[in-house]
């Protein structure tokens, strides 16, 4: 399917039973609310899946890679050619996220969107490759409106061809690309109308002067280009990346399937910010994962009005924080679904 049906298709949540869910929650043997957010998300992963014994049986993470041609201003601790050597990492099962993913019995796809090297077809990447790499867009915009159209679309396809082999409960996003939280922090301040001072953290461990310079390079940049904070394909093809877009691309089709969707970080984020500029609707099937120590995060969240499962002062990207809280989620359906209700307890209620 493509971009413009995907996005009129996304409609809000069924709410229809929304109350039936709050009261089987509130009438598990515990006070009330004393469960927290937990409550929340079980009777959220109840209106999602339309019933009110929710289950997580098949749960798929996918990470999208990508480079980005504003690099080249020295923005990151790293240099662009770790891009292709993490991949490389999650391929081999050395990552972070291959631990948590086989912890958790997590299906993990990787996907190229834009890495600057060619991946041999039998390594095992999802060739969804629209270029090698964005532009500098402190020079010029990221990509053309062809190529960020491209990105979101191949976003789009990626999540049909996993979702076409079989059933899926829950799918979590993740990121890897070199000087992509500028990119991100650019996304969300010409979405938010906030500040880079505000928005820009330290990525991948940067000093205070690669910071200041990371700040002032996101500001020239939304000085040089006329960014509409309306027209997310516009904000994504001026200072986005290919593998946000495939982001994007992906929380679409997964809302438009009615799939439940989990962040990780501030570069996912911004690729749900992107995909809630197209349509709020997305909001309903979004779990922010975690709260990511970087700045702009907790700002991009809060403009959707999503609220972190997890605080853990992360930042590491790869749907870490995603992979960790489709665990709570998990847990949270549990609950709905195993624990004892007062009267199963024989527990007298509340006074």
């Amino acid at each position: 399917m493509q971009v413009e049906e995907i996005i009129k298709g996304i409609t809000p949540i069924n709410r229809s039973i929304e109350t039936a869910a709050w009261d089987k929650i509130n009438n598990k043997t515990k006070p009330l609310g004393s469960l927290g957010q937990l409550e929340k998300v079980a009777v959220q992963m109840s209106m999602l899946k339309g019933n009110l014994n929710p289950a997580l049986n098949k749960r798929i993470l996918c990470v999208f890679a990508g480079d980005h041609g504003i690099t080249e201003e020295m923005v990151s601790a790293y240099p662009q050619e770790v891009t292709a050597q993490m991949v490389f990492n999650f391929l081999n099962g050395g990552a972070a996220i291959n631990v948590l993913c086989r912890h958790y019995g997590i299906d993990l796809n990787i996907i190229d969107m834009g890495v600057n090297y060619d991946f041999a077809s039998n390594t095992g990447v999802i060739d969804k490759k629209v270029k090698r790499g964005t532009n500098n867009f402190l020079k010029e915009a990221s990509m053309s409106r062809e190529e960020a159209l491209t990105s979101i679309q191949n976003g789009i396809d990626v999540f049909n061809e996993i979702h076409n082999k079989g059933s899926m409960d829950i799918i979590g996003v993740g990121d890897m690309g070199i000087g992509n939280t500028t990119s991100a922090s650019a996304i969300i301040c010409a979405i938010t109308g906030e500040s880079p001072a505000r928005i820009a953290g330290r990525g991948t461990g940067i000093n205070d002067n690669t910071l200041q310079k990371k700040i002032e390079t996101i500001k020239r940049a939304l000085q040089i280009h006329n960014i509409n904070s309306k027209d997310a394909l516009d904000v994504l093809q001026k200072v986005g990346g290919f593998e946000i877009g495939g982001i994007t691309g992906t929380i679409l089709s997964a809302a438009y399937k009615k799939i439940p969707i989990v962040l990780d970080g501030i570069i996912t984020t911004a690729g749900a910010l992107l995909a809630y500029l197209f349509n709020p609707f997305i909001k309903d099937y979004l779990f922010a994962g975690h709260r990511s120590v970087e700045k702009g995060h907790n700002i991009a969240l809060k403009f959707m009005g999503l609220s972190p499962i997890l605080d853990l002062h992360m930042r590491l990207g790869e749907g870490t924080g995603a992979a960790l809280a489709m665990d709570i989620i998990d847990v949270s359906c549990k609950i709905m679904c195993e624990m004892a209700s007062f009267d199963e307890a024989k527990v007298d209620t509340a006074l």
